[in-house]
């Protein structure tokens, strides 16, 4: 047997068999570019939409539970849920009030960023249900604006939330399909249950 025959015997090709795959196949080169970081703009961009959205929500939070920024509190929340059939009242205004905020302070620092965003869906998912019978515009108190902010949240669940994010050592930060899906479905199953109640 000749030692073109048989390449795999010592002597016989054997400096072909140590030679990088990228020599032998050169159309498979490996490309630096597919292990660089996003560009600074997009994190930079990220940061801008989590702040942004987080804080607005945190805010709307805070007037629920702590009456600051013009809100009613706790109790004149209350009152609002109960007419909207929700009771008790403070119980859901409470609810509420708490998934807004620490979602909000959660999807701004981008901490449990999946989390923050299922708490964002949920009571989004819940303002969609009593808005939907006015259209999707808000001058008819319709459902424009829970709809953009769910999708937010999914979207930046799913992107991750950036370097710029508390979230950097977890397994999480880069998003994915599993972490939308957790958002989207968590959220949607605490919605269930408050409607259901």
């Amino acid at each position: 047997m000749s030692d073109t025959a048989a390449p795999w015997r010592a002597g016989a090709g054997s400096d072909t068999l140590m030679k990088p795959l990228t020599e032998l196949r050169p159309d498979i080169r490996a490309r630096p570019d597919l292990h660089r970081p996003p560009p600074l703009g997009a994190d930079l961009g990220l940061l801008a939409l989590r702040l942004t959205v987080g804080l607005i929500m945190a805010g709307h939070g805070a007037q629920k539970l702590f009456g600051l920024f013009g809100g009613n509190g706790i109790s004149g929340t209350g009152k609002a849920f109960a007419a909207l059939g929700f009771h008790p009242g403070d119980f859901y205004a409470g609810l509420a009030g708490v998934s807004e905020f620490a979602g909000g302070l959660g999807f701004a620092l981008g901490l449990l960023t999946p989390l923050a965003a299922a708490a964002l869906i949920g009571v989004m998912i819940n303002a969609m249900v009593i808005g939907a019978p006015q259209g999707l515009w808000a001058i008819s108190g319709g459902i424009e604006y829970p709809i953009t902010i769910a999708v937010v949240a999914l979207a930046v669940a799913a992107t991750g939330p950036g370097r710029f994010a508390l979230d950097r050592p977890f397994r999480w930060r880069g998003g994915g399909l599993r972490s939308a899906a957790f958002a989207l479905g968590a959220g949607g199953i605490g919605a269930a249950i408050v409607l259901a109640l």
